[in-house]
């Protein structure tokens, strides 16, 4: 039986409301988990808590055979007996200090020479090493984060925390950058928690993902499963992204991309570097419904497919398509009556190339 962490958490604010995370993740083999919501949702504050950098008024933190937190026992592990890494979203690096002093700091309790061997180590898994005496205020947006995560790995931790490793870079270097994080996670082999609330980062970086709105956790998976079968309707709207699925590019012409998914070929926006193994994005709201197949359309792609699930959303309706694989639509409920829409139904869906979002997939050839 794979060894886990089992998170059972309480924290109230107060006017606001209560922190309740119960959720568990793989720590052998390690795991990339995602706590994925909205800006307040408490995502950092679950991860604050289980640096130990925050205490909840009840709840129970175990990671392995390890107890790091029960309050009914009186076990509150320090945040230095929990042996955490930690990178907080503003990097927070001493500007005094060079990069190998920022990574050599939090090592002060291990033999000089060790300290030594440990930077030199961490930097050069980061490819860093080149800017071991530069200060943090010469180095690009995604050198900075690179000499953070330094930092927050050089201590060998049993647990990697991230909050929002990304969000001070600019849009195109973060793109870049996701893909490096994942391949240094992969690296390190060491169980991570990754807080964001940005569905590409989330697909990208995450084996499991937590969706977390108002301190509550409403579902747990695969990101791909959260997307591709969202709980209920609060799920769907955190989460702003209906269909997700795995694809591979075949080819790349005139700046369209063919995609394969599921034998069906689908044409979307190619982009420099992505592929060839990919997820395919695609938000309902951009899925048009019609029943005759054919008119003037400026779509790359109509899908023959057929419904398999009306549901009610309040005002607009959620439906749900096998086109060869599942993809899901919104449309108006006067949309529901025109087309006749219910289970059984043909239907095609036309989606634009340019609404085709495509994602890097990680590495499935190697074990999470």
């Amino acid at each position: 039986m794979a060894a886990e962490m089992i998170v059972d958490i309480a924290k109230s604010f107060p006017g606001r409301f209560t922190v309740q995370a119960r959720f568990s993740m793989s720590i052998q083999p390690p795991t990339v988990l995602i706590l994925f919501g909205p800006s307040g949702s408490g995502k950092t504050t679950i991860l604050r808590c289980l640096a130990g950098l925050e205490w909840p008024e009840r709840g129970r933190i175990q990671f392995g055979s390890d107890i790091w937190l029960d309050l009914q026992a009186g076990i509150k592990r320090s945040p230095q007996g929990r042996r955490t890494g930690c990178m907080f979203q503003d990097y927070a690096l001493f500007p005094t200090r060079t990069v190998a002093g920022n990574v050599a700091f939090g090592l002060s309790e291990l033999p000089a020479d060790v300290q030594a061997g440990r930077v030199a180590e961490t930097l050069a898994l980061l490819q860093i090493e080149s800017l071991k005496e530069v200060k943090p205020a010469q180095l690009s947006g995604g050198q900075q984060q690179r000499v953070a995560l330094a930092r927050a790995i050089a201590r060998h931790p049993a647990l990697l925390l991230l909050d929002e490793p990304l969000s001070a870079l600019d849009a195109p270097l973060r793109a870049r950058v996701r893909g490096e994080l994942r391949h240094v996670l992969k690296q390190l082999a060491v169980p991570s928690i990754v807080v964001t609330h940005d569905w590409a980062e989330a697909l990208a970086l995450g084996d499991q993902m937590v969706v977390v709105s108002e301190g509550r956790v409403l579902q747990q998976g695969t990101p791909q499963e959260v997307f591709n079968r969202p709980k209920d309707a609060e799920v769907v709207r955190i989460v702003g992204m209906e269909t997700a699925l795995e694809g591979r590019v075949r080819e790349s012409i005139d700046g369209l991309a063919a995609v394969d998914v599921a034998g069906i070929l689908l044409h979307a926006l190619a982009e420099e570097g992505v592929g060839p193994d990919v997820f395919v994005c695609i938000r309902a709201e951009d899925i048009v419904l019609d029943k005759g197949g054919i008119g003037a359309t400026s779509a790359r792609n109509r899908l023959h497919g057929m419904v398999k699930e009306v549901s009610s959303m309040g005002a607009l309706v959620r439906v749900s398509i096998d086109c060869g694989f599942p993809l899901s639509a919104v449309v108006t409920r006067s949309a529901v009556d025109d087309l006749q829409l219910r289970p059984g139904v043909s239907i095609t869906a036309s989606i634009k190339a340019g609404a085709v979002h495509l994602v890097p997939r990680r590495d499935t050839a190697v074990t999470a």
